[in-house]
């Protein structure tokens, strides 16, 4: 079968299944560079910018992509001119939509200079990120890591493969070049995720003895905190079959992903930008209500549900909220521990919100999987769970839910097999120090206590805390 790109695009028509990119799509300039290309940016911001542009034809706000880790996105987009589908679905809904919005992939092993002068780049105004939470190499105490192998190597003069070295080497360019203002928009789940980014970027100018350049990334340089949200699952060949039966053409590029998409971005810029807001975006002074809205309800739950229905043997998010008693348990995370510790965001109903992500979690067309939603849990946890349960814990409440979702994923840890034989991977930037802990033991109480242990993910407070270690202690013993 024919591949997808400018040419084979012209065969295709706007049916209710296919939405086409909207007309001048390949004469965009590029205005935005993105790092981390992955399925989310594809199926979320690239999509926001392309419906910005159908709406002002204004044809500044193409984007450059960046692939951190391999160059395969690059090859998937680039014999395709940049153009990729997303397979759109929903109980009632298949379909579609074509993205035009991404002019260039760059793999920065092989285009370093490229994407530096890019960054540096005065038609550039916006750099958007999605790197997830461990390609930020935070440490602890959540600055940068200056013992990643990654960060002291380049901070000792070698090549640059962080996000973060990439980030402030392109500024830096850019400051002693074009000099223009410049906005960095993070859309990762990190709380207060531009204060973090900002954080980060100044920790490497102090790392690198770059005051200067901090104090330039000071008066012309941005960091507007976000909420992104839409479920995306990993795209499985039966989405590539269903997607190239619907286009009749094949797409090396496709993802998949729910209807539902919602951006909030603080309204802090330094200069120009796509207009979002008429594709959707929400922008607001305070991020903040919303960005732990999303993160305790719909993160946490998600969490809560991955690891509790791999262990009972579910493969996708989908099934295991179909199991009554995990729905139970979902109910009340939302009801009972998470919405009476949230303040409200304006114009939105928590309780409706919360009835929303279930409803999502549902939908039987995307096939997340357990697995997948366990990952990188010790850079999860304490974002999605664990700050409910200390903000319970300081009202003098219990949060029996949350904690059950905590011993879900030391159980994880701890089991190499699910009910029915489903394989539990454990995908971490910490794996080996907690697999080497608790993989394999039987023994609740030696369990939780190991885990507890990892001051890095429960801190000082939560290991001294009894009836937070009796609560985990029985949950996990029956999880085993």
């Amino acid at each position: 079968m024919d591949r997808l790109d400018r040419q084979t695009l012209a065969r295709i028509r706007a049916t209710p299944q296919v939405t086409l990119p909207p007309s001048g799509w390949d004469r965009q300039g590029v205005g935005i560079v993105h790092l981390g290309i992955g399925a989310f940016h594809r199926a979320h911001q690239a999509v926001f910018t392309q419906d910005a542009f159908a709406v002002t034809g204004d044809d500044r706000w193409g984007i450059s992509g960046v692939t951190q880790r391999s160059a395969s996105v690059r090859d998937q987009l680039a014999p395709q001119d940049g153009l990729y589908g997303v397979l759109e679905r929903a109980v009632d809904h298949l379909g579609v939509r074509v993205v035009g919005a991404v002019r260039e992939v760059l793999f920065p092993v092989e285009q370093q200079e490229l994407l530096l002068d890019r960054l540096a780049d005065p038609a550039v105004q916006v750099v958007t990120l999605t790197v997830t939470e461990k390609g930020y190499r935070r440490d602890a105490a959540g600055h940068l890591d200056l013992a990643d192998p990654a960060v002291a190597a380049e901070i000792a003069g070698g090549t640059v493969t962080s996000a973060v070295g990439r980030l402030v080497r392109g500024i830096e360019r850019r400051a002693a070049t074009s000099g223009a203002p410049l906005t960095v928009v993070c859309c990762d789940n990190l709380t207060d995720n531009g204060r973090v980014v900002r954080g980060l970027v100044d920790d490497y100018c102090a790392a690198i003895g770059a005051s200067d350049l901090a104090t330039w990334i000071g008066g012309h340089v941005r960091f507007p905190s976000t909420m992104v949200d839409r479920i995306v699952p990993a795209t499985t060949d039966d989405d590539r079959a269903l997607g190239e039966e619907i286009l009749g053409l094949r797409d090396e590029g496709l993802v998949t992903a729910e209807l539902f998409k919602q951006w909030v971005i603080q309204d802090d810029f330094a200069a120009e930008r796509p207009a979002w807001h008429l594709a959707g975006a929400q922008l607001v002074s305070d991020v903040a209500p919303f960005e732990n809205m999303k993160l305790r309800i719909l993160n946490g739950t998600h969490s809560t549900l991955a690891y509790l229905g791999a262990l009972r043997g579910h493969a996708t998010i989908s099934s295991a909220v179909s199991d009554p008693g995990l729905l139970d348990i979902a109910q009340g995370l939302i009801a009972d521990d998470v919405i009476p510790i949230l303040e409200q965001p304006e114009g939105e109903d928590l309780q409706a919100y919360g009835a929303e992500v279930l409803k999502r979690f549902a939908n039987p067309a995307l096939a997340h999987k357990t697995t997948q939603i366990a990952m990188d849990g010790s850079q999860k946890l304490p974002l999605r769970l664990l700050g409910t349960i200390r903000a319970n814990l300081a009202g003098g409440r219990t949060p029996h839910h949350a904690l059950r979702g905590v011993a879900g994923w030391m159980a994880y840890l701890a089991r190499s097999e699910g009910a029915g034989g489903l394989a539990l991977p454990v995908d971490d930037p910490m794996a080996g120090r907690l697999t080497g802990l608790v993989r394999g033991r039987t023994d609740a109480a030696a369990v939780v206590d190991a885990l507890l242990g990892v001051h890095e993910i429960f801190g000082d407070d939560l290991p001294g805390n009894a009836a937070v270690r009796d609560e985990l202690v029985g949950g996990v013993r029956e999880l085993l």
